[in-house]
């Protein structure tokens, strides 16, 4: 890995940044990346341990999906979903047997419209008066208004008052707070199979079995949120499958393009079926080029089985992980894990120097910072990681 200059481009500032201060200003501007690493205009290079926040699974610029992509474009990139495209039904048929067959796709552009999509399902599914979701507190499913209401962290919420009614949250794998909380206006329970911005927190099996259970008791959907965690990342396929549950509808994103922006809203055909031609629509979702890097994508995860990938890479980076000075505890499953830091170390300040050091990773909390790498990080590249979060975790901790 090549040393980083002192003379990284200072951040631009917010009054001549030509973004909306949605991020604050760019730390760094990236021009190129490849496999695990990208490297910025000043050419230092860096190890991407968050793969653009769980997006890019086979790694920057991966060739196959490339061509996949430039002979799509010079073939057919857009139609519109009133016709059918080879890519985009090539898609859904392997998502529907991925995810056990027996259902229906909506592509989307992202998993917030997924969300969407997922509520506007609920609602029509469950009639008149019968409309509510329960999610749970630090869930995040997304920002445009349903999706950012469908989130339980109420401090997101401020300054977009007042959001569309019918949601309500409850303790994370809390299932006797999920069960008060259902009344005969509930439609639907949404949840993560691991809060991955809420701190990477995963549910446990007796959670998801027992709201699976509730569920089938109540009537109600089962609505698995699986933008972050799908796709081989946790070690399974979908997260919600270390639990040996079978939810009514999943919704995802992410990885299923890597990096080109799709996603999708799957549910079984029974409940599917109460959509009808107008009920939703989108412009975009599933038009042949994204399809074909997510056809691409899928191809390659599979041949290279990611469920395995993820679940024997994740396990070394766990254990080394685990010895650093400064962790006191790893969350989460294969590759998507988190390292609460040791009490007073401040995750962003080292998530900041390991920028400045050649590492990309995220504060997900003030305590806490998550590790998402691409699924075909090497144990060198790995090693390396460690090795960089150990020097800058000594550093904080002289001056604790």
């Amino acid at each position: 890995m090549s040393s980083h200059s002192e003379a990284m481009h200072a951040p631009v500032g917010l009054d001549h940044c030509p973004f909306m201060p949605t991020y604050g200003a760019p730390a760094v501007r990236i021009v190129r990346g490849e496999g695990c690493k990208l490297w910025d205009e000043d050419g230092n290079e860096y190890l991407d341990f968050l793969a653009g926040i769980a997006v890019v699974g086979l790694g920057h610029a991966n060739p196959e999906i490339a061509d996949a992509i430039a002979e799509q474009a010079r073939t057919l990139v857009h139609v519109s979903n009133l016709y059918g495209t080879v890519p985009g039904t090539d898609v859904a048929i392997a998502l529907d047997r991925l995810l056990g067959g027996g259902g229906q796709l909506f592509f989307t552009n992202s998993g917030a419209e997924a969300i969407e999509c997922a509520i506007k399902l609920a609602r029509k599914w469950g009639g008149h008066g019968r409309y509510g979701v329960v999610s749970a507190y630090g869930s995040f499913h997304g920002r445009t208004l349903g999706a950012l209401h469908a989130t339980g962290q109420p401090a997101k919420w401020e300054g977009f008052q007042p959001l569309p009614e019918g949601f309500r949250h409850v303790a994370w794998n809390d299932l006797e707070a999920l069960e008060a909380a259902i009344d005969p206006t509930v439609a639907a329970v949404l949840l993560e199979p691991i809060q991955g911005e809420g701190g990477v927190h995963p549910a446990t099996a007796e959670y998801f079995e027992g709201v699976r259970r509730l569920c089938d008791e109540r009537g109600l959907l089962m609505i698995v949120d699986e933008i972050q965690t799908g796709f081989g990342r946790t070690g399974e396929w979908f997260g919600f499958q270390h639990f040996g549950v079978e939810p009514d509808v999943v919704t995802m994103a992410k990885a299923l393009g890597n990096g080109m922006p799709i996603g999708a809203c799957w549910a079984k055909r029974e409940v599917a079926a109460v959509f009808q031609p107008g009920d939703h629509g989108t412009t975009y979702g599933g038009q042949p080029l994204a399809a074909s890097a997510a056809r691409a994508t899928l191809q390659i995860l599979e041949r290279l089985n990611a469920p395995q990938l993820a679940e024997r890479a994740g396990a070394e980076f766990r254990h080394l992980l685990e010895t650093v000075d400064g962790v006191v505890e790893v969350r989460g499953l294969g590759l998507l894990l988190a390292a609460q830091l040791a009490e007073g170390l401040d995750a962003r300040a080292v998530a900041a120097d390991l920028l400045q050091k050649g590492l990309i990773v995220n504060a997900v909390s003030p305590t806490s910072l998550r590790f998402a790498p691409p699924l075909i990080v090497s144990e060198t590249e790995i090693a390396q990681a460690v090795d960089l979060l150990s020097a800058v975790l000594a550093d904080h901790l002289s001056k604790a």
